[in-house]
């Protein structure tokens, strides 16, 4: 058991991530898919590996970062959480301010940077290039979790420039970890399985 101090810290840590909602690992069901269990205990995060997610909506992605970002935050690293257009957005702001260096070493500190989001809008070239300094500046040094609705094939969509692409793959695949999370909505289960057991339950009592 964490001692309160201890306890207090991570705390402060899971604040300073910036996650959207709380999601913890423990919501997770490990039976679907048991490797969850093993990055859970972020050994991944101190080799300074990279983590790639990707499903359909709905299959429990970004529930998985976040949850997974929790966890090493939980474990002392330093998590930085970031929607994929926000984070260009603001490169593209720093870069047109003169501060695009500073920006990029600021997200380069952290131990593990969660983009979520990758995959839904296309990006210019010049965001795409802003990015990828992003993950260039943290390659093999610190960890990158992204969550994504396209496969790596699909990518070019996103980032419309070929070599630019497959130069990102290639950062996000080396020595990485790739997790399907399928296309079976896990929403919509959840509300076709709460819907179900209120019919039984009115059925029951009728």
């Amino acid at each position: 058991m964490k001692q309160p101090w201890a306890r207090r810290r991570s705390e402060r840590r899971i604040k300073a991530a910036g996650f959207p909602r709380e999601k913890s690992i423990r919501q997770f069901d490990f039976d679907a898919n048991p490797v969850i269990h093993t990055l859970a205990k972020c050994d991944w995060v101190r080799k300074g590996l990279p983590l790639y997610l990707i499903g359909d909506s709905g299959t429990g992605k970004s529930h998985l970062l976040i949850a997974l970002g929790t966890e090493a935050a939980m474990h002392e690293y330093r998590v930085k959480y970031v929607l994929a257009t926000k984070l260009v957005n603001e490169l593209v702001e720093a870069a047109d301010e003169k501060l695009l260096a500073k920006t990029i070493a600021r997200y380069g500190r952290v131990d593990l940077l969660c983009i979520d989001e990758l995959g839904y809008m296309e990006l210019d070239r010049r965001g795409a290039e802003l990015l990828f300094q992003v993950l260039t500046e943290r390659e093999e040094k610190n960890s990158v979790a992204i969550a994504s609705n396209e496969s790596f094939g699909g990518w070019t969509k996103t980032f419309t420039d070929p070599r630019l692409c497959a130069a990102i793959v290639d950062r996000l695949t080396f020595g990485g970890n790739i997790i399907e999370t399928g296309t079976d909505s896990y929403r919509l289960a959840a509300t076709r399985a709460r819907a179900e057991q209120q019919a039984a339950a009115q059925q029951a009592a009728s």
